[in-house]
């Protein structure tokens, strides 16, 4: 990893001026940004005016040469100001004693002068790497509390499939049991991955996430393992692989289906022991990680056609959360759209956007081949399109490129036979109440009546 354009310096704090021009020449000479400071008060100051990276600070200052107090008082200090700011402590005077007090006032980690240059830039660049996602994740969590304002993202489950997902779920978050989630393109099945994290003991700590479909086949290593510097001709730096990245927390790897045959017994070895070597390195790291995969792809198929390894299966499905496609939980759609369509009228500043009856049931009606993914798609630009503040039929129809919402003849049959079961689930919901089954269904009591009347049900004034 070498410091990117835009990513924040490093502070550091002594109060040796030829520590701190060894530290600027080692530094700079890595391409990594610092700031200089001689005392705790100056430093806290910083991290109160603007972000860094990570802190490397000394232990032991002018008042107090020996004991380390000093700088495990700016620690909490540190800390206090910035609570995702990594924090590395070093000084001459070290011990096992004042490392663990600096590591449980909240230290990442602790070196000893004199420094050895290669290990303390890696102790850097990883820190560096860790801040920085967990910074990521606090933006995300942040980002996604404000789009569901109240709501609960994705998951609404009206429907028994999607509560049969969600009891398995409530059972399995708070395990260490890795998980495999199967679906379609579009089902949620990423959404589903962070609702895992946040429901395990993990929480508090990373979810890291890695697109399986996305990484070239000689990069796998480096991208989940790690690399060391010199390890390959581009390697100017090392880098920390997203298993070490995940340690403590989960790691999620989306399109597992996707990984190559060539790559497979290395993620095996990694799973069946939790050790790994960053390339180029002999040194034996242990990781623990929660592991979530997905995929949309048969692997019970493709291990009987030898493209993936029965072992590692195994290792990735000790449970299976399925989740159904949107044409198979149909009772959920209208929630799903009304909450869609309320996050994008915030969005876009159209708050008194709503659906008319007739669009809410045209959206029941389509087979909907993308999924939740589509249906959230259609919802968007129906919101941007919409020359009125009721987005109908028409609105859909412009906003769905490849959306046939109206069926043919021939399938008249199949969408009536759908609709009557709608009917009738909403019905048994609301124990046969005409009014809150209307609501849920976006139809006025008269246009309910008529349904009820052609099925031949019945409902409770």
């Amino acid at each position: 990893m070498s410091a990117a354009a835009g990513t924040s310096p490093i502070l550091i704090c002594d109060d040796q001026r030829d520590v701190l021009e060894a530290l600027r020449f080692l530094l700079k000479s890595e391409g990594l940004a610092c700031q200089m400071q001689g005392d705790p008060d100056t430093a806290l100051t910083a991290v109160r005016r603007q972000q860094f990276s990570c802190a490397l600070i000394d232990l032991n200052y002018s008042r107090d040469t020996t004991s380390g107090q000093e700088g495990l008082d700016l620690l909490k200090r540190l800390k206090a100001v910035d609570a995702d700011l990594p924090v590395i402590v070093m000084t001459a005077w070290g011990s096992i004693h004042l490392a663990v007090a600096a590591m449980q006032a909240g230290a990442a980690d602790f070196v000893e002068k004199p420094w050895d240059n290669h290990r303390l830039l890696s102790i850097l660049r990883t820190q560096i790497a860790l801040g920085e996602e967990r910074r990521r994740n606090v933006r995300l969590s942040a980002e996604n509390a404000l789009l569901r304002s109240g709501d609960d993202d994705e998951f609404v489950a009206e429907s028994k499939s999607m509560r049969q997902v969600l009891d398995m779920l409530s059972r399995v978050a708070p395990t260490d049991a890795n998980v495999l989630i199967l679906g379609e393109n579009g089902t949620g099945k990423s959404v589903l991955a962070h609702r895992l994290h946040a429901a395990s003991q993990r929480t508090q700590r990373s979810l890291i996430k890695v697109n399986m479909g996305g990484i070239p086949e000689q990069l796998f290593e480096s991208e989940l393992f790690g690399h060391v510097k010199g390890a390959f001709t581009d390697a100017k730096a090392d880098r920390v692989g997203r298993f070490e990245l995940a340690d403590g927390g989960t790691l999620f790897l989306d399109e597992i289906g996707n990984i190559p045959a060539s790559q497979q017994p290395k993620l095996l070895r990694v799973l069946e022991d939790g050790e790994l070597e960053r390339v180029g390195s002999s040194r034996t790291l242990r990781v623990d990680v929660r592991l979530v995969s997905a995929t949309n792809a048969d692997l019970k198929r493709d291990v009987a056609d030898g493209r993936f390894r029965k072992d590692l299966l195994f290792r990735l499905n000790t449970v299976e959360l399925r989740l159904p496609p949107l044409r198979e939980r149909v009772e959920d759609i209208p929630a799903l759209a009304n909450l869609y369509l309320e996050r994008f009228a915030r969005r876009y500043q159209r708050l008194h956007l709503r659906l008319a009856p007739s669009a809410l049931r045209e959206l029941v009606l389509y087979s909907w081949p993308g999924n939740v993914r589509e249906l959230s798609h259609v919802l968007e630009r129906a919101a941007l399109l919409s020359n009125s503040e009721q987005i109908d039929t028409l609105h859909l129809s412009q906003a769905g490129e490849s959306m046939s919402i109206d069926a043919p003849p021939e399938a008249q049959t199949t969408i009536d036979g759908q609709e009557e079961q709608l009917i009738r689930d909403a019905l048994r919901r609301h124990q046969g109440n005409i009014q809150r089954t209307a609501e849920a269904l976006g139809l006025s009591r008269a246009a309910l009546y008529r349904r009820l009347e052609k099925f031949g049900l019945r409902g409770d004034n």
